[in-house]
Order: C-alpha cells, then structure tokens, then sequence
C-alpha cells in the first residue's frame, strides 16, 4: 500500500506540470492586458508600461517566461498579485477556510440525504418513496448550481426570512447559518447523483444469494441492510461521491460569486476578470492538486472497504 501511494505521488508530477503550461498559456490568450488593467485604462509614458511589464514577468516569449515562473514556483514562489499586490499564497491562505467549510458543509448535507434516501428507495422498490426521490434526483440533476442558489435567496432568504442571503457571517455559528444556504444549493446535484448511485448499487446486492441466505437464517433487516449490504455497496457510491466532490469544488466559484462569500471561487472568479495570472495559476494548481488527492484517498478507501482490493504490486 505504501508503496503505491508513494507512485501516485510521483505520478502527480507530470500531471502538476502539464496543468501549470496549459494554463499559464490560456490565460496569456485570453484577450486583456494585465498592464493595463492594473494601470485602470490610463495613459502612461512607455518607460513606466516597460517597467511594469518586466516587474510582472510579461517580457520575454511565453515559453522564456514559464520556465522562469516554473522556476519561482519550484522554490515555493508562486508570485504576487498584479492587482492586490500581496502574495498569492497569502491570498489563498486568506480565501480557503471558506471553500472548505463551504464544500464540507456541502457533502455533510449530500451524504445525511442521498445514502438514506438511496438506501429507502432500494428496500421500497417501486414505492410512493421511490418515485419521489426518483423525481428529486432528477429536478437536482437538471438544475443549474447558480439558478439553484439564487431560487434559494429568493425562497428562503426573501420570501420565508429564514436565512441570509449573502456574506459569509463572523463567528463559528453565525458563520453556520450563512453557510447553509449556499451549501445546499451546491449540495443539490451530489443528493441526486449520489441516492441514485446508492439506490442502484443496493438493488443490485440485495438481489444476491447471500442476503437471500441472510434473510433466511432470521436476521434482523436492519442488520442484513446496514452490516451485509450496505458495506458491499459501498465502492461505487463512494466512487460517485468522490468525483462529486471535484464538481462541488468547480460549483463553488459559481455559488461564492452569487452569493459574496470571498472564497477561492471568487478570488479566481476576480483574477480570471482582471487577468491576474499569478492568482490564477496558482489557484488552478490548487485545486488540481485537492482533486489528485482526493482520488488517491478514495483508491485508499477501496482497500479499506473491500479487503480482497490490494495495491503494492
């Protein structure tokens, strides 16, 4: 097992470095200067552009100016903000506490919904609780995360008062409350995906011999659901789960900049608009780099579950 996390590890490397090229070469197509921007439009003397240009790192061809950024970033330098003028890193140290709560708060909503109802749906088959969660999966499924959000201000927020609809609040419960609504609209989609997964997966092992055999010998229901079938149905809801939690980390730019809560979504979101390419590019690796180990964590998770799963070899 060591061993093969120590080669997903390395295995990172040439993903982390294909990612910083492509991306520092599509943000210098987008149409824009950095300059300009940062000057606000205004005509200056072509000496003070040039300085700035060289203080930025814009000189030179694209290929002369990635290896010296490749250069700063290997040495932990992963440059300054052209606009905020402050490093990236603090920047991002600043913004991430708030995409984290918000994507954990996200999942501890989808898991608490999607597994029970996946796993109600699969014992009452073709019941009155199967065709609605089967309607919700497929509203959650349909409906943008941004359009989600913003039927939730005006819902919960205008109509009933019930939660705020903006800001991310200043101490841990008030902070909570703020956090609710924005997480269940980014939650939505994983509910659906993932009590769909879970539905499928339980039908397929309780239709097994063995449960057959466990119902048999007088098992408690409960027992057979929870200890025999839930635990081999695991893996491909797990699976779902995981590659959800990269779309929740992608919804929450969009559900951060709806909703002003001044995370990492709206840091990119502010970067990509005022072409801040050292807040981009290192807000990109970060986010390849959450995702990568959350893959990793899941093929651990494999080996967890489902002894007879083995790596090393």
């Amino acid at each position: 097992m060591a061993g093969y996390v120590v080669r997903r590890l390395l295995a990172l490397i040439p993903v982390l470095l294909f990612v910083s090229f492509v991306t520092f070469g599509l943000v210098r197509l987008a149409p824009g200067d950095p300059v300009t921007i940062v000057l606000g439009g205004r005509k200056v003397d072509p000496a003070t552009a040039q300085a700035l240009r060289e203080q930025f790192g814009l000189t030179g061809d694209p290929i002369t100016q990635y290896v010296a950024w490749l250069g700063r970033a290997l040495n932990g330098d992963l440059g300054e903000s052209y606009r905020l003028r402050q490093d990236v890193l603090d920047l991002i140290a600043d913004r991430l506490p708030i995409t984290l709560e918000l994507i954990a708060i996200s999942m501890v909503l989808a898991i608490g919904i999607a597994i029970p109802l996946g796993i109600a749906q699969a014992r009452r088959r073709d019941s009155a609780i199967d065709y609605v969660g089967s309607l919700l999966a497929l509203v959650g499924l349909s409906i943008p995360v941004y359009f989600a959000a913003m039927v939730g201000v005006l819902v919960f927020a205008v109509w009933l008062g019930w939660l705020p609809a903006f800001g991310s609040g200043e101490d841990p419960i008030d902070r909570l409350v703020h956090l609710l609504l924005p997480a269940g609209a980014l939650a939505l989609g994983t509910i659906a995906l993932t009590s769909r997964m879970t539905r499928s997966s339980m039908l397929e092992v309780l239709s097994s011999d063995y449960i057959e055999a466990a119902r048999a010998k007088g098992l408690p229901e409960r027992t057979i659901l929870v200890k025999h079938a839930f635990r081999n149905a695991l893996i491909p809801v797990l699976t779902v789960t995981s590659l959800q939690v990269g779309f929740l980390i992608v919804g929450s730019v969009l559900v951060e900049t709806t909703m002003g809560l001044g995370g990492i979504g709206s840091l990119i979101t502010d970067a990509i608009q005022n072409r801040d390419y050292p807040v981009i590019q290192a807000s990109v690796l970060l986010l390849t780099v959450a995702f990568a180990l959350l893959n990793l964590v899941t093929d651990v998770l494999y080996a967890v579950i489902d002894p007879r799963i083995r790596y090393g070899r």
